[in-house]
């Protein structure tokens, strides 16, 4: 297809209202939908004809490139110019100019729109790929994903079922198994494509909550009894540094925030197994039904991979599910220097993957594996309209007969087209460089007697105070940190020069970064540290508390 060279993207954008057919109104002209409940039958029509115009298909192939290709250039033109992450645009503003839109009211053509979306969207968005963004778990995106996003998008199967996705279903369940033979989970394992590390922690706890209610009525005394008095005795037990979805995955399945038991951790924040076999015994002591064990390879705030290998023998000690949440470590499946962190996943009944945070894969692409797929039968259910029964027999892949999603993306063709153009080494050797930053980044913040660092980075994250040294030798207070810590990073965030995050260790306020960008340099991170520093400084400068403005300002003397 040669339409790319010979488009004229004004022109053919232009038809869209003004070629089909002649003399008809144009969307600029027109009154707003909702404005003439009366319209005759003609100008229906003709709003009809005209709206043909925008739908993908063979007739409008010109006028799809044309427009895709205004905004592919609005995005390229706006991240050549772009130098720092955001603008410091504060939501007061953003919702001034969001509601000042009128939706009833169309633009003449997609140029106005993309115009508009400058205001609205554009100039104030967060650009992940900035050197200077160091917040989340969000990563600079590859090339090779955006193209699959574009093919996806357009031709938009659905992953339910095969009748709706055909070789999308073969090539999400080639990623499966290749993810899996990653994490040698053996030849019986299988998976699903979701929208993210909550999700696929949500389905694996429910696998293991069906598992293990499955498990209890096969005892007798448990006859006739319904699933709520079945979930009363389950327990969940994972680490304290664990994933927020966990604790809101065992709300969401009707056991309770209180059936998550908190296990310590060592001093380098990875569980602790002796806590955990301590945390176990109570509970079967105390009449309790040890559900699941979950494990974190990655957590959000340390990066700590927990002792995997130990871990899965007390769960299956106890007959417990061995959940594995590696949505942030995962991408050390394709590491050169780093695989050996993940030592002991091979053990785990499932696990979570998310694509879009260490494979820089755009959102959403994340997966959930499990290492027998007959599991996957706990989130079955046949819909004589959508997947009967009849079709697993006969052996019809169906999608959805996994998924507990019935209509999906095929978000797998991103990942896909990144292994068929980059392959997994050169996706290992971005996530390397992003590790080897952070240890280097973790050198300077320890040498540096204005901060604090609460722990040697493990992967790429690193958790640290601005809290200097005073005059007298001490530290800053705790109380006075944790004022000027969160102001910090707002007052950072505002300049829009850099993004970090926070969180808090202890019941303490802590910055953060986490870094995914291969491309960033430990210039660019030190300079988000001066920034740090500086705003520190001037925000002790003028605060009212009566230690910290003398203090600092003493310190620098």
């Amino acid at each position: 297809m040669t339409l790319l060279p010979d488009v004229d993207e004004t022109r053919v954008d232009q038809e869209s209202d003004a070629g089909y057919p002649a003399g008809r109104t144009t969307a600029a002209s027109r009154p707003p939908v909702n404005a003439s409940p009366d319209l005759d039958f003609g100008a229906g029509v003709e709003l009809a004809l005209a709206a043909s115009n925008h739908l993908f298909n063979a007739r409008n192939a010109p006028r799809y490139v044309a427009q895709v290709l205004q905004g592919v250039n609005a995005v390229a033109t706006k991240i050549e110019r772009t130098s720092q992450p955001f603008t410091g645009v504060g939501p007061a503003e953003m919702k001034r100019r969001v509601d000042a839109v009128d939706l009833d009211r169309p633009l003449p053509d997609t140029a106005a729109a993309l115009d508009e979306l400058q205001d609205t969207y554009l100039r104030d968005a967060v650009y992940f790929h900035e050197a200077k963004y160091a917040a989340h778990l969000n990563c600079p995106v590859v090339i090779p994903a955006l193209v699959g996003e574009a093919v996806l998008s357009a031709v938009n199967s659905s992953m339910d079922t095969w009748d709706q996705s055909a070789g999308a279903t073969m090539i999400e369940r080639r990623l499966i198994d290749w993810t899996a033979e990653r994490l040698q989970l053996g030849t019986d394992a299988d998976g699903v494509f979701t929208s993210g590390g909550s999700q696929s922690n949500f389905q694996a706890l429910l696998i293991a909550r069906n598992h293990a209610v499955a498990e209890l009525r096969l005892d007798p005394s448990n006859t006739g009894l319904r699933l709520p008095a079945l979930l009363e005795k389950l327990r969940i037990f994972t680490s304290a540094d664990s994933h927020f979805s966990i604790r809101k995955s065992a709300s969401m399945l009707g056991l309770g925030f209180d059936a998550v038991v908190s296990v310590g951790c060592a001093a380098d924040h990875r569980m602790d197994p002796s806590q955990l076999a301590a945390a176990i015994a109570a509970a079967r002591s105390a009449g309790l039904v040890p559900m699941a064990v979950v494990a974190t390879a990655g957590t959000t705030d340390f990066g700590a991979v927990d002792p995997l290998a130990e871990l899965a023998a007390l769960a299956r000690g106890y007959g417990a599910w061995f959940h594995v949440d590696a949505a942030y470590g995962g991408g050390l499946m394709v590491s050169n220097r780093y695989r050996h962190l993940l030592d002991g996943i091979r053990l785990a009944d499932s696990v979570t993957v998310d694509f879009h945070k260490t494979f820089f894969q755009p959102v959403s692409s994340s997966a959930l594996l499990v290492r027998d797929g007959a599991m996957l039968r706990h989130v079955t259910y046949y819909a004589d309209y959508l997947n009967p029964e009849a079709a697993a027999l006969a052996e019809i892949p169906n999608q959805v007969d996994k998924s507990i999603q019935t209509t999906r993306r095929f978000d797998a063709l991103k990942l896909w087209l990144t292994l068929r153009i980059m392959g997994a080494d050169a996706i290992g050797a971005l996530l390397d460089e992003a590790i080897d930053l952070a240890a280097r980044v973790g050198s300077v913040l320890s040498a540096d007697p204005d901060f604090e660092l609460a722990g040697k980075p493990q992967l790429s994250t690193l958790v640290f105070r601005y809290r200097p040294v005073l005059a007298d030798g001490t530290r800053l207070s705790e109380n006075r940190s944790d004022s000027l810590n969160p102001a910090i990073r707002a007052a950072v965030f505002a300049s829009g020069e850099a993004v970090v995050a926070g969180t808090k260790v202890a019941g303490r306020h802590f910055l953060k970064f986490t870094l995914l960008n291969a491309e960033a340099t430990l210039e660019d991170i030190r300079e988000i540290v001066e920034l740090v520093r500086r705003t520190g400084e001037s925000l002790a400068r003028t605060a009212p508390a009566g230690e910290s403005a003398a203090a600092v300002r003493e310190a620098r003397a």
